[in-house]
């Protein structure tokens, strides 16, 4: 008995295209909720076995991609935090390091200021200090001392013991204003002082200061001798009110109101 190929309006659909009308109405019957029902019918569930429709690897595809996306977008947020994490500690560090530099430049600005204000303080009590004018000396003849040696008939000063060559130092702070030869007195050097006051120095051998010169105390400014009216190497000292011989006052008096003991 022969057969014959069905054709036309009664020819059967092919595999192929049963396949894809399957898949069509998978996605259907998945969209309505159907899917889930008809997956129990033992004929639709050993067709899909068989035939699968691909629905299923889709999924499982969109899944993994979806995953994949999911862990770089969380690691790119860690990324991020941690990266953020690292500015704030480098802004931190900076700012900490800032201000220790601040602190510290303050405290050695503060230090050199007090240490200023000490070396302006030591500079002020030196210049305002007082000393004597003959180092480890005595006084030879006292102030007022009578005889027939001078001329105002007593002594308007007081001798210093000193060899010649001795040196003859300024007992403060002052301006020069005589200096050379001065009669009677030989060499001298006359000084005017910071607080007014006059003191002389005569009978030297050798002058070391000029006329305007400003001097400090305990500075050299000449050297003890014999030269003018003398009848031996010595200083002569004077205190006195102004420039000129005749203001004479107790030299002994004014070195000790300054802090000399002679």
């Amino acid at each position: 008995m022969a057969f014959t190929r069905a054709t036309g309006k009664h020819r059967l659909p092919s595999r192929m295209q049963r396949t894809t009308r399957r898949t069509v109405g998978v996605a259907a019957l998945a969209t309505t909720g159907v899917v889930g029902t008809l997956a129990a019918a033992p004929a639709f569930a050993a067709e899909s076995a068989v035939e699968q429709t691909g629905l299923t690897q889709a999924v499982t595809i969109g899944d993994s991609i979806a995953d994949e996306i999911d862990a770089q977008a969380a690691a790119q947020r860690q990324a991020a935090e941690q990266a953020a994490a690292r500015e704030k500690a480098e802004a931190d560090a900076k700012k900490r390091a800032e201000e220790a530099a601040a602190k510290a430049k303050a405290k050695a600005e503060e230090e050199r200021e007090v240490k200023a204000r000490a070396a302006r303080e030591a500079e002020r009590k030196r210049l305002n200090a007082y000393t004597a004018p003959i180092a480890g000396s005595y006084v030879s003849t006292s102030y007022q001392a009578g005889g027939g040696v001078w001329s105002s008939g007593s002594h308007t000063g007081i001798d210093f013991h000193a060899a010649s060559g001795t040196a003859v130092h300024a007992v403060g702070s002052g301006t020069v204003v005589e200096a050379g030869w001065g009669g009677s007195y030989g060499n001298q050097v006359v000084i005017k002082m910071t607080d007014g006051t006059y003191t002389q120095y005569g009978h030297l051998s050798s002058v070391g200061v000029s006329v305007g010169q400003t001097v400090t105390p305990g500075q050299q400014i000449a050297l003890s001798g014999a030269t003018g009216n003398v009848t031996g190497a010595h200083l002569h000292f004077e205190a006195r009110t102004t420039a000129e011989y005749g203001s004479d006052m107790d030299p002994v008096s004014y070195l000790r109101s300054h802090g000399v003991n002679v």
